[in-house]
Formats: structure tokens, sequence, C-alpha cells
């Protein structure tokens, strides 16, 4: 099978948003279907790709009426793993309406965000929360915290500048109503 999209999950989940993929470690996963993955055991990899020869559950024919897809969709709506859900049911919307490019687009525009927060305001232990960031706020308000963290952090040593950008990530979360946690 052609995989047009490894880093776009089998059931609507971002993979370059995912700390597990934002990692220098010799456990890094480079995308759902990645040769490395396809081996795991995922019953979307199983059912999808190998059974059914669908890269996407929302190209499968029994995607409106899928019990396995439609409750991992209700435990995304309400619970995360390691990795956010809390885009799940947008993200899905925006490929039934637009198409999985326009999704590619939005999680490519995001990464890009993340990899700023990361290579300039990472303390060692941000990588979850700017991963959290970058997939549930407007790409728009993280622009301009990082724009405000920067004016703000000249000679700020790495906790210093994860700090602020916490705290100017945190008040917009607060204002727009966005939560920078997993929900367990």
């Amino acid at each position: 099978m052609n995989i047009k999209h490894p880093t776009v999950g089998i059931c609507g989940l971002s993979c370059v948003l995912c700390p597990r993929y934002q990692t220098d470690a010799a456990g890094r996963c480079y995308g759902c279907k990645t040769e490395s993955r396809m081996s795991a055991g995922c019953p979307f990899i199983t059912c999808a790709i190998k059974k059914k020869g669908v890269e996407f559950c929302w190209d499968c024919d029994e995607n409106t009426t899928c019990d396995k897809w439609h409750k991992h969709r209700e435990h995304g709506r309400t619970r995360d793993s390691f990795k956010c859900y809390q885009t799940l049911e947008r993200d899905i919307k925006l490929v039934l309406e637009q198409g999985v490019h326009a999704l590619v687009q939005s999680q490519n525009e995001r990464e890009q965000l993340l990899k700023r927060m990361l290579e300039q305001f990472n303390d060692g232990r941000s990588k979850s929360y700017y991963c959290i960031a970058a997939t549930v706020m407007d790409a728009g308000d993280i622009r301009q915290a990082l724009s405000e963290a920067n004016r703000k952090s000249g000679g700020l040593d790495a906790k210093a500048s994860a700090k602020l950008l916490h705290g100017i990530l945190d008040k917009i979360a607060a204002e727009k109503g966005y939560l920078l946690e997993l929900r367990k």
C-alpha cells in the first residue's frame, strides 16, 4: 500500500505534534504509519491498513458505523493519553470538509511554531506542554506569545525563558479558554 501521509494518524491524530515525534531519543516515533509503528499492534493499523487497505479511518466504507473508531473519538472528547486528543474532532471535521491536505498544512504550520518554542524556550521539561499548546491554541495566538517572549527574554537563561513563555501562554489560555494540560 502506498502511504501518502505517514505523520497523520489513521484515526486522525497528528503525529508531528506528539512528544514522541519531537524527540531525538532512540525511542523516537516517526509517525503512525512508518515501518517501525506498523508492527506495533495498533488496532487502527490492523483494521484500516492491513485488513481494508485504506490509509485513514474516514476513508473506510464503515467509518460511520465503526464501533472502534466511535469509541476512540468519544474517549478523545474527554481524555488524553501521552498525546493531546483535544482537537481530534476538529481535525477530522477539517479533513471531511477540506481534505487531508488542509490538515497537513495546518499541522505543518503548528509544527514549525512548536519547533520554535522548543529551540528558543526549552528548559528540558517543557516538551509535552509545548506540544499541547501547539495542538490546541490558534496559530496566531502562539505567534503572538512567541513574539512577546522573544522581546522580553533577552539575557534570560533557559529556565527563566521557559517560565516566561509558559506565563504568556497560560495568560492567553486563560483568556481564550484553552486547556494546556493532558486530561486524565
